[in-house]
């Protein structure tokens, strides 16, 4: 695999922009060799070769292959929780939108199966930080539904989003996205107020 976009030019661009431009291109780079190599294979040499930028401006920006994986799984882990904070804050039914953020979420983990790069970035502490975040738009969404008698009152919120987390995260064992969306249904269906006595 060879990768192929390249180092950003400077001209034209202000420093900030191109350091940004860098920074990706440094983050898509390593991430396709260690897809292609195995994370613990990669080397900071084969990704200076790579993007184009010397070892020393390299290590400007990072000091260890570990270090970019997690800069990229940040980024990566940004932009799942940008998208799922639109679906949370939209106007609307929240009971609607809970679905919607559980679909979502659940089909990230669907599609980013459990391999060394995954085991080795979820180690990492934003990962927590956007689970908390992820918890509190679940809590915030059942909360909303429950005031307006679509979720089960019985339970806290903070609890049943803790359910709902715990639920969906291992979809990456399921064997195909509709079995993915039949168990975020059946979630959805503990949540109703029509179940009682737990």
């Amino acid at each position: 695999m060879v990768y192929t976009r390249g180092m950003p030019k400077l001209w034209d661009k202000t420093i900030e922009a191109h350091r940004r431009e860098v920074r990706d291109a440094i983050l898509d780079a390593t991430v396709e060799l260690a897809t292609e190599h195995g994370p613990l294979s990669v080397t900071m040499s084969q990704i200076a070769e790579e993007t184009g930028v010397g070892r020393a401006t390299l290590y400007k920006y990072f000091s260890n292959v570990e270090s970019i994986l997690f800069a990229w799984h940040e980024r990566q882990v940004g932009d799942h929780l940008k998208q799922l904070f639109e679906i949370h804050t939209q106007p609307g039914d929240p009971s609607k939108h809970l679905e919607a953020v559980l679909e979502f979420y659940a089909l990230i983990q669907y599609e980013h199966h459990d391999t060394e790069l995954a085991s080795l970035v979820h180690r990492a502490d934003h990962v927590n930080d956007a689970y908390s975040q992820l918890h509190a738009f679940i809590r915030n969404l059942l909360t909303q539904a429950a005031a307006m008698g679509e979720i089960r009152s019985d339970v806290g919120s903070s609890e049943l989003a803790s359910y709902c987390l715990s639920a969906v995260t291992p979809m990456e064992k399921l064997p195909s996205k509709a079995a993915v969306h039949r168990l975020v249904q059946i979630v959805l269906a503990g949540l109703r107020p029509d179940l009682t006595g737990l």
